[in-house]
């Protein structure tokens, strides 16, 4: 997989996604994967920071899968961890998101696959020990590879 660094707590690992949203792009995808509880909502939670999006207003969206938010452009925040497969992921209309002007970010990518475009970039968290967090970046497609994060 591509670049890793490490996280050695919640706080800076909200940092971390506050400074991958200052590059972010209206039509970025993100796919976020790896285990229960290895920080995936708390990064978002710094995406909404960078993208000046008002504090506390992100949430996991488990329940209603999709979560909208508007800052210096649209975040669509989508929990997949639910859903039973490709099928019922369409209903979601992520694809739709896809074309907004916003970044659309995937938790649970992995559980639905075929639901991701062509190109996005793949955020893999791993959980090192109780503190510390592995985040791992995979660039999916040329818009991606060309680009610094």
């Amino acid at each position: 997989m591509g670049r890793g660094v490490t996280s050695a707590s919640p706080a800076a690992t909200r940092r971390l996604g506050e400074g991958l949203a200052r590059k972010l792009q209206a039509g970025d995808v993100l796919a976020l994967t790896g285990p229960v509880g290895a920080g995936k909502t708390v990064f978002v939670q710094g995406l909404a920071r960078g993208l000046q999006i008002p504090e506390g207003k992100v949430a996991s969206p488990s329940f209603v899968l999709v979560r909208e938010y508007q800052g210096r452009m649209g975040l669509f925040h989508a929990d997949l961890f639910r859903l039973e497969g490709l099928p019922e992921a369409r209903t979601v209309g992520l694809e739709e998101y896809y074309e907004r002007d916003g970044v659309t970010v995937i938790e649970w990518a992995n559980q639905v696959p075929g639901i991701l475009p062509e190109e996005y970039l793949e955020i893999h968290f791993e959980v090192v020990d109780p503190r510390r967090r592995r985040l791992t970046l995979a660039a999916h497609g040329s818009r991606y590879e060309n680009r610094e994060f």
